[in-house]
């Protein structure tokens, strides 16, 4: 990548883990469903992140979306989630390895080929024994006959890679990411599924490494496959990597203004109910603030007790007894139940 792609890298890398967004709650988990649902969208999915989630959490299916969309979308959860225990191991990646990611990944949409060259299945992530092309009047891909060579060889360079590279050099990391998925889409060694693998095993790559996973968005689609388009034929790396950067920093940048603003409408939010409790109730300040930070902690939640506020902000039983009374009777709580086993929650009217 360039090195004014490199240092905006960096800089807004950096940025990201200072405001703690990788903290939050399930960023991880919904992290990885937005990274799902945009790769099977560069392939013609329609199933929204939403519609994801409800699938993979909860078993529950869109009846707006075909049923093969919806296979698309489980069978590559069900590929992350064995490549990312997988990687961890730091094993050397093997032709037989890929074989087996792709079949997790095509393992309910791959279909079985009888060509010249032999029978094979998609399902089971089996080697092409077709030629392929770039879609309708596009270049072909490499004859059928070298894939298993030029995989075998493209292994052997990427295990060497990832033994050289230093760790701590995150731009070198994504570089690393960036040229195996170029490669692996480039050698196209399945009839289908090529996209998703590749993009699949670049992001494994980064999580073998500890850096943010890119996210190839569905609106870049067409940006994304004409740099691999261009790389091919101009044979310069360069535009596929800064390609890739450029859109990683966009998606970042996005997420940090996102962020940014959320954090600045709860601190108004913030400001004008501690306002509220000093003007009205005639509370200190210093008390309302620490009311207020209850509320908003609680404002998620289908209630909480007096533990739970003991355990998180760790104030005494007898204090956050007086804190949750007081916000009782001031009409922002409603409690339930007896002493012992006493709950609140928020009260409608207040939220």
């Amino acid at each position: 990548m360039t090195q004014e792609n490199r240092d905006r890298l960096l800089r807004l890398l950096q940025q990201h883990k200072k405001l703690g967004i990788s903290d939050q709650i399930d960023f991880d988990k919904f992290y990885l469903y937005s990274i799902i649902t945009h790769s099977t969208a560069i392939e013609g999915s329609t199933v929204t992140e939403v519609e994801a989630q409800l699938l993979f959490d909860e078993g529950i299916t869109s009846s707006k979306r075909t049923m093969l969309e919806q296979q698309m979308n489980l069978d590559l959860k069900v590929a992350y989630d064995y490549g990312r225990e997988w990687i961890r191991q730091h094993e050397p990646i093997t032709t037989d390895w890929l074989v087996l990611l792709a079949s997790k990944v095509m393992a309910r949409t791959g279909s079985e080929y009888h060509s010249i060259g032999g029978d094979f299945s998609a399902a089971k992530g089996e080697l092409r024994k077709l030629n392929v092309t770039a879609g309708t009047g596009g270049k072909s891909y490499m004859s059928y006959q070298k894939v298993p060579a030029r995989l075998a060889a493209f292994c052997e360079e990427l295990n060497r890679r990832r033994k050289a590279i230093d760790p701590t050099d995150v731009a070198a990391v994504y570089d690393l990411s960036f040229w195996a998925h170029f490669e692996l889409v480039t050698i196209h060694p399945w009839a289908d599924g090529n996209g998703r693998t590749s993009r699949l095993l670049m992001n494994l790559l980064q999580w073998e490494f500890d850096v943010l996973p890119t996210k190839v968005v569905k609106e870049d689609k067409a940006e994304y496959i004409q740099a691999l388009i261009d790389t091919r034929e101009s044979e310069d790396l360069n535009i596929f990597l800064d390609c890739m950067t450029r859109h990683h920093c966009q998606h970042l940048q996005t997420v940090i203004d996102q962020f940014m603003q959320s954090m600045a409408s709860e601190m108004v939010d913030k400001q004008d109910l501690k306002q509220k409790m000093v003007d009205k109730w005639s509370i200190k300040p210093s008390l309302a603030e620490k009311m207020v930070d209850i509320l908003i902690f609680l404002n998620d939640k289908d209630e909480i007790t007096t533990d739970v506020i003991v355990s998180h902000f760790g104030y005494t039983p007898t204090t956050a007894k007086r804190y949750l009374r007081q916000l009782t009777e001031f009409g922002y709580l409603e409690a339930h139940g007896g002493n012992k086993n006493r709950t609140y929650t928020m009260k409608a009217a207040s939220q």
